[in-house]
């Protein structure tokens, strides 16, 4: 409610403190209303700006932009997940996407691992270091393999190397465009490949609901797959409190928004 500038701008203040307290201050609001996860931050490297989506994060420099990515899961998190005034925060988009060939939003992106390791992952590293409760799974194909199916990025860096143990979520969709970008040509198979890939968590397109089960009987995905994938959801579930203390007091909850030292703040 609150309004603060765009990431872009709060970037542009050099200061992740800041960043920090209107990213605490948003946490704050939303969890006073029940929303306890947000798809924030958007930690992508873009040297584009014909790339719209570039106002979302911290512009072209790594260092910069993991910086920011920490502050804004400081802010959001806070000291506890399970605090009433805390929420889940979502690095996103893993990984690639602010390299759209051309600008064009959901292009494609061609990028060496040396350059994906030096500018593209460092922000998304920075964010798991700094206990991000979940990533986003990324639109874009890299290399040619989509982003919310590959295991490369999904469980070699992040689960392998990195050791994060949250929760992936796929961007809205984008298992179903696995269709559309040529990697399977039933629904099946599209939710088999992000499934197995390492998307624990199926945004809108509704083929985990749909196929899973079957694909689970015919021994094309193993019941320990889903088990783990479980486990990463409930492990948020659980840091945020959520089985314990489900709802807020609505009553309560308008007095969290416009807080007059917030509305300073901004």
């Amino acid at each position: 409610k609150t309004e603060f500038p765009i990431p872009l701008g709060l970037a542009s203040t050099w200061d992740p403190s800041i960043v920090e307290k209107a990213s605490r201050v948003a946490a704050m609001e939303a969890a006073a209303n029940g929303i306890r996860w947000t798809f924030s931050p958007m930690v992508d490297i873009a040297r584009d700006a014909r790339w719209g989506r570039m106002a979302e994060g911290a512009g072209e420099d790594p260092f910069l932009g993991s910086v920011m990515a920490a502050a804004y899961v400081r802010g959001y998190q806070g000291q506890r997940l399970d605090a009433p005034d805390s929420i889940a925060s979502c690095a996103k988009h893993f990984v690639g996407y602010g390299a759209a060939e051309g600008g064009r939003d959901y292009n494609t992106t061609e990028i060496s691992e040396h350059t994906l390791r030096e500018f593209y992952l460092p922000p998304f590293h920075s964010a798991v270091e700094a206990g991000t409760a979940s990533l986003m799974s990324a639109f874009n194909t890299l290399n040619g393999t989509p982003a919310s199916a590959n295991p490369f990025t999904l469980k070699q860096i992040l689960r392998n190397e990195w050791g994060f143990q949250g929760l992936v979520v796929s961007d809205w969709n984008s298992i179903g465009e696995l269709l559309v970008k040529g990697l399977a040509n039933d629904s099946a198979t599209a939710a088999r490949k992000a499934f197995l890939a390492g998307v624990d968590m199926d945004m809108v397109s509704s083929l985990y609901h749909d196929n899973l089960q079957a694909l689970v009987s015919s021994r094309q995905v193993p019941p320990a797959a889903v088990d783990e994938a479980v486990r990463h959801v409930l492990r948020v579930k659980l840091a945020l409190g959520l089985l314990e203390h489900p709802y807020v007091d609505e009553a309560a909850a308008p007095k969290a928004l416009y807080q007059p030292e917030n509305v300073a703040l901004a």
